[in-house]
């Protein structure tokens, strides 16, 4: 009965060609658009799943709310994972990272730059499932100056994979580490990637006892079945207990005092939640994360994209019911039951869906390495090849079987034998509007997906064209040129004897990429006031940088005392109170130094546009690396000139450097690469729907086909006739836009709310949105519409 079911299903679609390739091509692009973002979900939601013991790990972050101050600290105090462990029993163990940053590794005489280096704790490897493939597999971290290294690594430092029991050197470190253990590199589905593991045994500052200051990613694994939100509840009285003893001395107040205007306290993520969850909650991460926003946003586009496919189907299935019409009522004069009919139709939709997976499958392999290189991620196809995803796929396709074809399916298997024969049921106002709520709920997607992606588009405009208060263009940053030490000062004076150069300033903080991080505290009176982050900077960085000063005065050589003077922007003059007239007015630092205003900068913005700006301090304290302003956009010549002169000097390292333009796009390529993805797939939801207007459009022309012959026998123009076949489609698109359009603007809003400075949703882009679908949607129609106006009236009149 299955074989005689599929086999007449088979001959109906070999039959109705036309129908059939659109509801295959038309399934085809909503499955593999489903399937390539169903590999972009699994992948984000896979982050740190490798870990054995990832359910019972939590991070530990450090939030507080000091004069205003938010702060959101994922790296902390030295002492919080240990003390935590020995006050609360549910804490099975505690271990940090400590980033090392960029040092310069010393291998035999050879140096290499490590952009992937930690210090860890000797129980790093018990918490985290890092097997060691080679070496010392239990406790290879327990000796100060031990480390452990991927294979990678290895091969980078010593040429060969066996590594175990050779050295390196820190630069500026006498003692040598030696390695201990080596293993894979860390899985890319990781929130941190390091080459080199060191004991942090020998690290000073690991044992510190201060809880006031620190740079350590605590992790603490809990036993099996604790809640980490009840812990977090404990953990109020851990502070007042270990940073109020010294409270008086740090800040100037007891601790009760200070709780009373303030608020400190730790909060805890779970280790699964790090990459998606932490975005907005942690400043300072190990690596820049996803979004569970995304992972929303996509899974509603995939799921959109596979209905939108599922009505096509429908649609079409019903609309050319007239043309089965017969045949049901014959099937059921000669003895065919409800029942079969219905498993015929659910066969030839079966049928369909296998082609259109089959086809699906073929899509996503040729489009994966493009939505790669688009998206930044490394998705693979053999994640398909798994045998839990294949029994997936399959359910996948009796799922779509199911939904594109039970309801044409139940349609067409209900007609009554009599009116069947006689083509009384077709043209009834239900089916019709049945037929033109799914074409509604089509043109809501496409016209929602194209609205959102004209405000991504215009907000990432705003972004790049903002006037961020400093000029990013043309300034090449050389950040290491501290590495040459004494020489830098001759170096610098070479470059500027380049006619390419305008100005340089030395200083290790840039608005944008890589920088230096420092911060200070100011007292009144002895009492702590707020925590206040300091751009150490010379006296040509404002110039250099393009920087506005509103009052006052630059930073000059020609004051001896601007060592103890200082900068502030416009926000700190807001935040301190320092009234309409700041320049003069003294502050006083947490070490008891007193510093006097001499100018005002406009506010530039120093973080993410996601952030507003904070209050910020300019000290006449240089050093670092070198800011480079060109005078002309020749930039490849610049930078030539600048590695030559580099070699000149005879330098073990390599010339590195970065243009601060391309350090501010990186900041938002993830909302860049978000907006290009969301381009696509708006392009393929359209596409989609406009494959299904098309059949659609068919069908109405087919069914009207003598009417149209009629007309214009009797003198109806070529343009009458399609208008008469486009006006209907066009009011169901039109009634689209009153649904799409609220609910596109909410969901935007949501959107640009996770930035601080962003634009307006205007209302021209609803009008543009609408334009664009109705122009594709008309274009449609149109199209297949002439194609039926044009037609000689002859050949649909010859019959009568």
């Amino acid at each position: 009965m299955i074989k005689n079911y599929l086999k007449i299903a088979w001959r109906n679609s070999i039959k109705h060609k036309w129908i059939f390739s659109i509801n295959i091509v038309g399934l085809a692009l909503g499955i593999a658009s489903c399937l390539v973002i169903l590999l972009f979900v699994v992948d984000e939601l896979s982050y740190d799943r490798y870990n054995e013991k990832a359910a019972e790990i939590v991070t530990v972050a450090f939030r507080a709310k000091v004069s205003g101050e938010e702060i959101k600290e994922g790296s902390i105090m030295a002492p919080v994972g240990e003390t935590l462990k020995q006050e609360f029993p549910e804490v099975v163990d505690a271990t940090r990272i400590r980033n090392y940053h960029t040092p310069k590794i010393i291998v035999d005489n050879q140096s290499f730059r490590e952009d992937k280096f930690a210090f860890v704790d000797a129980n790093f490897f018990d918490v985290f499932t890092l097997p060691i493939i080679d070496g010392d597999h239990k406790t290879p971290l327990n000796e100060p100056y031990t480390a452990v290294i991927t294979k990678a690594e290895a091969l980078k430092l010593f040429g060969a994979s066996n590594a175990i029991g050779k050295s390196f050197y820190l630069n500026g470190n006498e003692q040598p580490f030696r390695v201990t253990g080596v293993i894979q590199e860390v899985p890319r589905n990781s929130h941190f990637h390091f080459d080199i593991f060191a004991s942090m045994e020998g690290l000073a500052e690991a044992k510190s006892d201060s809880w006031f200051e620190g740079s350590f990613f605590t992790y603490l694994l809990l036993k099996e079945g604790a809640d980490y939100k009840n812990l977090e509840t404990k953990m109020p009285h851990i502070l007042e207990k270990y940073m109020g003893p010294n409270m008086q001395e740090v800040m100037g107040m007891p601790y009760e005092e200070f709780i009373k205007e303030n608020r400190l306290g730790f909060k805890l993520f779970p280790l699964l939640d790090i990459h998606l969850y932490s975005d907005n909650a942690i400043d300072d991460r190990l690596e820049q994360g996803g979004d569970i926003k995304y992972v929303y946003i996509f899974s509603a586009i995939a799921l959109f994209m596979l209905l939108i496919a599922c009505i096509n189907f429908m649609n079409l299935s019903t609309a050319t019911a007239a043309k089965r019409a017969k045949e049901v009522g014959i099937r059921k004069v000669l003895g065919s039951n409800k029942n079969q009919l219905l498993y015929q139709f659910l066969a030839e939709s079966f049928i369909a869906t296998l082609f259109a997976m089959f086809l699906a499958a073929i899509l996503v392999f040729l489009s994966l390495p493009y939505y790669n290189e688009l998206s930044g991620k490394e998705l693979e196809l053999t994640f398909l090849g798994q045998p839990m995803v294949l029994a997936s796929l399959l359910l996948l396709t009796i799922f779509v079987s199911l939904l594109a074809g039970s309801y044409p399916a139940f349609f067409l298997s209900s007609f009554k034998p009599i009116e069947a024969l006689k083509n009384k049921f077709f043209g009834s106002s239900y089916n019709r509007g049945v037929r033109s709520g799914l074409v509604v709920f089509q043109f809501i997607i496409s016209a929602g997906l194209i609205l959102a992606t004209l405000v991504v588009n215009q907000q990432m405009q705003y972004i790049q064209n903002k006037d961020i208060g400093y000029e990013r263009d043309q300034l090449l940053v050389i950040r290491e040129a501290y590495l040459l030490g004494n020489d830098q000062t001759a170096f610098k004076n070479e470059l500027l004897k380049n006619p390419k150069i305008a100005s340089i300033t030395q200083s290790a903080f840039t608005p944008a990429g890589d920088s230096d991080n420092s911060q200070t505290l100011i007292s009144n009176d002895g009492q702590f006031v707020r925590r206040m982050p300091v751009y150490n900077i010379d006296e040509n960085y404002i110039p250099t940088m393009g920087m506005e000063l509103v009052s006052g005065r630059n930073f000059s050589k020609e004051f001896g005392a601007d060592s103890i003077n200082l900068i502030v922007n416009e926000t700190a003059v807001k935040v301190l109170g320092l009234g309409e007239n700041p320049l003069g007015k003294s502050i006083t630092e947490g070490n008891n130094n007193t510093r006097t205003v001499i100018g005002v900068v406009k506010d530039f913005h120093f973080k993410s546009l996601h952030q507003p700006i904070d209050p910020l301090f300019l000290m006449y304290a240089p050093y670092g690396g070198l800011i480079i302003k060109a005078k002309s956009s020749d930039m490849s010549g610049l930078i030539a000139d600048a590695n030559s002169l580099w070699n000149d000097f005879g330098s073990s390292e390599p010339f590195g450097y970065t243009l601060l333009d391309d350090s501010y796009r990186q900041t938002y390529v993830r909302e860049q690469k978000m907006g290009t993805v969301l381009n696509v797939f708006a392009l393929l939801t359209i596409l989609v729907a406009c494959l299904g207007l098309l059949g659609l459009v068919t069908f109405t022309a087919e069914q009207r086909f003598k009417e149209i012959g009629i007309r214009k026998v009797l003198g109806s123009s070529v343009m009458e006739i399609v208008m008469m076949l486009s006006k209907d489609f066009s009011k169901l698109v039109l009634i689209s836009f009153l649904i799409a359009f609220p609910l596109g603007y909410y969901l935007m809003r949501k959107w640009l709310e996770g930035f601080a400075y962003r634009i307006e949703i205007p209302w021209w882009l609803f009008v543009l949105a609408a334009c664009a679908t109705l122009l594709i949607a008309l274009g449609t129609i149109g199209w297949k519409s002439f194609q039926a106006a044009t037609m000689n009236p002859v050949k649909a009149l010859r019959d009568d």
